[in-house]
């Protein structure tokens, strides 16, 4: 795995959790549709790292992940005028993103390829033990975040979306349900669904 990679990777655990910004997201977007590139970089800077995260837990694939979120801001750049404020803008870009997401996942069943596959035998994502007690628990963290990425790329889309957007990128029940076009009712069942397969397939972690 690439420097870069790693970056990104380690960026994903550290997005930001202030809420106080001085314009909203639909503010901003307000401001970028007048004309405003600046609301445009504010809006990329937002939700790059969360759109990875997304969409790395979605397709378990980073180079994928950063193709899709770069062409994700390409259409947000090229379709600002579509979005109207009746709706949430990060519901919006979600949807965008997970659409793309899609487009993806069905390139790789014609390349009868399997989300797993996607894992280069070079790619290390961690290296011999070391001494260093603190350098050890990373590593052994880091083996239990494979261990989980793992086991949600087991599950089957319709229960791996929900996981990653509800566990994972703490969404409401609500956006999910905007996203992903289902009701939330459906939403809750496949997130306690998805949850108690992951119970299964992780029960050894817990010993």
């Amino acid at each position: 795995m690439t420097k870069r990679s790693l970056s990104i990777l380690s960026a994903m655990q550290l997005d930001s959790k202030k809420n106080n910004f001085l314009y909203s997201d639909e503010q901003l977007m307000s401001l970028f549709q007048s004309g405003d590139e600046n609301a445009y970089i504010e809006l990329v800077n937002r939700y790059k790292n969360k759109l990875i995260n997304f969409i790395f837990n979605y397709l378990g694939d980073i180079e994928s992940s950063e193709d899709v979120v770069q062409e994700t801001m390409i259409k947000l750049y090229q379709k600002k005028h579509y979005y109207k404020e009746i709706a949430k803008f990060s519901t919006w870009l979600y949807t965008i993103s997970k659409n793309l997401a899609n487009t993806e996942l069905r390139k790789r069943k014609q390349r009868k390829t399997t989300f797993l596959s996607q894992f280069s035998k070079d790619d290390k994502f961690y290296e011999l033990p070391s001494k260093d007690p603190e350098v050890g628990q990373e590593i052994q963290t880091e083996i239990v975040n494979k261990i989980i990425r793992a086991a949600v790329n087991k599950l089957s889309e319709k229960f791996k979306i929900v996981i990653v957007l509800r566990d994972i990128q703490g969404l409401s029940y609500e956006d999910i349900s905007e996203i992903i076009n289902v009701p939330i009712g459906t939403v809750k069942s496949r997130i306690n669904r998805a949850r108690l397969n992951l119970q299964v397939e992780l029960k050894n972690l817990k010993k």
